[in-house]
């Protein structure tokens, strides 16, 4: 099979580090860790295991950030490689394994890739214990090898598909799943919307994690699928108060509008004029930006995650606010969290999705993004902007990277 693998070395960490803000060619050309390679097809390992065609893939920001190097390195020891990248999946059954149930070849499924404890196929009486409690985005043994045999070894250390060098990802023709990570997509959704269920279900969780009220006043930053598929949640979810979406382009402008944003605004003085909207005053002090004292946004989501989307946070926050943190923030330098603490500010961070209690019911995201999607008439599937043939994955890369030239919102890769 035809597939897009990524090979992390430190001399390639070192000259992408060096030149790679300079040249895509660096990062995504001939000297680059990244490549299109013909591969033998995934086989299946054991009988709960679901053999898969791949329909789309997406690109994520933190696909980027990791490829151009702008990314800690902190959790590469929870990666393997060379790996076929693409962690958001859509795909259809080719074969499935004699124990599986639930799904039967040509059914669509979306790919859970997180790697957990049921992936390694430990007993679940052996389960971590965030395996056990159902977030298996912090498994307890993604740095250990796994019980179940891939090519006649165990199975590689790993958080996710798309960074593991036993288990393919999406920028390929096929790929192999475990049935703990199979989720049938319902007949109603075209494709494009499918494809876009990792990224509401990222979302999704972290909406549900904030315990948002229903009335609270809310602001989310950023332009991309995420910081868009999160205020589709808060609607979806039941929020009624006002939403404001912090965007730069009209195209995101429109898009936060129909998906339920009650005012956008850009980045820097409409911004600051919103706050103010909410009754804060403005004080400046002797030397940096202002701050400012009374109103404010008691739940802002970054979905960002630099030092300027992380510092505006802190200062539009009310006092006893939350931030969560849904961009992939790393390493931020001249970050000022005196309003942490002075505000009694609650910073919390959210990953990737696992089994909610929503309703009533103990569901996987995943589901409930399904349930969600089917009453609320939302056009999701304008968040992909672009697509490409696998063949064509360093023009999509560009496109994703250069996505304030490119318009880009989602980017998809097919075969």
């Amino acid at each position: 099979m035809k597939a897009v693998t990524f090979t992390f070395s430190i001399p390639r960490y070192l000259l992408g580090s060096a030149l790679g803000g300079v040249s895509d060619a660096v990062v995504f050309g001939g000297p680059s860790a990244i490549s299109l390679s013909q591969l033998p097809d995934p086989v299946l390992p054991g009988d709960r295991w679901v053999s898969l065609e791949v329909i789309a893939a997406g690109i994520c920001g933190t696909d980027i950030g990791n490829l151009v190097y702008s990314a800690s390195p902190i959790l590469e020891p929870f990666a393997s490689f060379p790996a076929v990248m693409g962690h958001e999946i859509l795909a259809r059954v080719v074969d499935v394994g004699p124990a599986v149930s639930g799904v039967s070849p040509g059914q669509r499924v979306a790919v859970d890739p997180i790697v957990s404890c049921a992936v390694r196929e430990y007993p679940e009486s052996e389960w971590c214990p965030p395996c056990a409690g159902g977030y298996p985005a912090a498994c307890a043994r993604s740095g250990e090898s796994g019980a179940v045999r891939i090519g006649g070894h165990p199975l590689a250390r790993g958080i996710t598909v798309g960074y593991h060098s036993d288990l393919p990802g999406g920028w390929g023709e096929r790929l192999i799943a475990h049935e703990s990570q199979i989720h049938a997509v319902p007949e109603s959704l075209d494709d494009e919307t499918a494809s876009l269920t990792e990224p509401l279900a990222v979302a999704t969780h972290a909406v549900l994690r904030s315990k948002v009220e229903p009335k609270e006043r809310v602001l989310v930053l950023g332009s991309g699928s995420i910081a868009l598929s999160t205020i589709w949640a808060l609607r979806a979810l039941g929020h009624e108060g006002d939403l404001v979406a912090q965007v730069k382009r009209p195209k995101e402008v429109e898009l936060a509008r129909h998906l339920g944003a009650t005012a956008v605004v850009t980045p820097g003085a409409a911004a600051r004029e919103a706050l103010l909207g909410t009754g804060a005053r403005a004080y400046k002090p002797p030397v940096g930006p202002e701050v400012y004292a009374g109103g404010g946004f008691s739940l802002i989501f970054d979905c960002v995650g630099n030092r300027s989307s992380l510092d505006q946070s802190l200062r539009f926050a009310s006092p006893r606010g939350r931030v969560v943190m849904l961009g992939c923030a790393a390493v931020v330098r001249r970050l000022d969290l005196t309003l942490v603490w002075a505000h009694e500010l609650a910073v919390q961070g959210s990953l990737g999705y696992g089994r909610e209690q929503w309703d009533g019911e103990s569901l996987h995201t995943f589901e409930m993004v399904f349930r969600l999607l089917a009453g609320s008439g939302a056009r999701i599937a304008d968040l992909v902007t672009h697509t490409y043939p696998l063949t064509q994955y360093r023009t999509a890369l560009s496109t994703a990277r250069h996505h304030r030239k490119s318009g880009a919102i989602k980017v998809l890769l097919t075969p």
